[in-house]
């Protein structure tokens, strides 16, 4: 029997995540609560014409027809909703950031510290197959010890949404919680380490200034360099610019040790590629002792590429979730925890950036929040 899943947010990131639902055998959608008239319509249509529109996801809960609930809602209120579906005995997938705050996201977590059932947050970016593919280099020790790590996104500006909610740092949390979250999980997640110490410099120089909402203007930053200290002295910093329509790669993820190189390089979405085509991330990986670079594509099924706008990795982490949900034990791959470092980080960078000083993150400001559990 399949998994039956209740969405809860169906706008633009929620249509991804039906449409790879879709393609990953096991599961349907069943139900989908959206304030908004047009996108739940759309859902339904999306998901294939048989999930049950809800007005108010507490409707839903009520209704009591799904297996697994899935969060995609605008950031300022994953809160409140998780505040509400944590009493529930569903696993939970939530999209990223896990909250706006990282005093929200304490909230969340102790909450959620004698729940039995999952609690998955999701930073998609790890299962990127490119990201993936450098993970493997490091585990196999091609790089030696890693020293420095570096991130540069050059991508497009954000997109129309709903209400246009991702205008505004309130809404959003900031464009370093909202957008860059992901690369402070992948950071820690590579470099095995903890920050200790973030630096930034940013500004609102090019996108959205000539927006007007009830007079306001947006305050979301489009452009920053960002430097954030380990604890186990290692370093990485992100270069992110959110007006580089047509940069040969989005993404480009470099980690460098003693012994090797290795670049993940990775294409944006193929919508928005100049002639409409996919094209393939690639790997790439220089050796410091013959100083030669080996280079080679990293290959992605064409319906996974088109299902979504994060190169194959919202299906794939939704393979892993399942399997943990089915498997009915074990810990979310990305915890409550992971969520939590992700939006500090996000959070000091924010401050860094309009304060203009470096901030020094307290090993207690988590620990507070550790209980240590299943979705710690």
């Amino acid at each position: 029997m399949a998994l039956r899943y209740g969405l809860i947010g169906s706008g633009m990131m929620g249509q991804e995540h039906i449409r790879n639902l879709n393609l990953l055998e096991g599961t349907v959608v069943t139900a989908v609560a959206d304030p908004d008239a047009p996108m739940r319509s759309l859902s339904v249509e999306t998901a294939g014409g048989t999930a049950k529109p809800f007005a108010d996801y507490k409707d839903m809960l009520s209704a009591d027809i799904c297996d697994v609930l899935l969060i995609a809602s605008p950031n300022d209120t994953h809160h409140d909703i998780l505040m509400d579906v944590l009493d529930t005995a569903k696993p939970i997938l939530c999209e990223k950031p896990l909250c706006t705050t990282a005093a929200d996201c304490r909230e969340v977590i102790a909450k959620a510290e004698r729940r039995a059932a999952p609690v998955w947050v999701a930073m998609e970016y790890r299962y990127m197959p490119p990201v993936a593919r450098l993970c493997e280099e490091l585990a196999a020790g091609r790089v030696g010890i890693p020293r420095m790590m570096a991130i540069q996104e050059h991508r497009f500006p954000f997109l129309d949404k709903v209400g246009d909610w991702n205008r505004f740092n309130a809404r959003t949390g900031g464009t370093l919680v909202e957008k860059c979250c992901h690369f402070w999980d992948l950071m820690r997640l590579i470099l095995q380490s903890d920050p200790v110490r973030v630096y930034a410099t940013a500004g609102v120089d090019v996108n959205h200034l000539d927006e007007r909402y009830d007079g306001r203007v947006p305050d979301i930053i489009d452009n920053a360099f960002v430097t954030v200290d380990f604890a186990s002295g290692t370093r990485a910093m992100l270069d992110l610019c959110m007006f580089a329509e047509g940069a040969g790669w989005q993404e480009v993820i470099t980690v460098t040790g003693d012994k090797a190189r290795v670049d993940a390089c990775i294409p944006g979405p193929s919508r928005f590629a100049p002639d409409g085509a996919e094209r393939a991330a690639e790997i790439v990986i220089s050796d410091r002792a013959t100083k030669k670079s080996h280079r080679e594509t990293v290959d992605v099924d064409a319906d996974v590429l088109q299902a979504g706008d994060h190169h194959g990795s919202t299906y794939f982490q939704h393979q892993r979730f399942r399997d943990l949900v089915l498997s009915g034990s074990g810990a979310p791959e990305v915890s409550l925890r992971d969520g939590l470092w992700s939006v500090l980080v996000g959070e000091a960078a924010e401050r860094s950036a309009r304060s203009g000083e470096a901030v020094r993150l307290d090993p207690q400001a988590i620990a507070i929040a550790d209980p240590g559990g299943r979705n710690a």
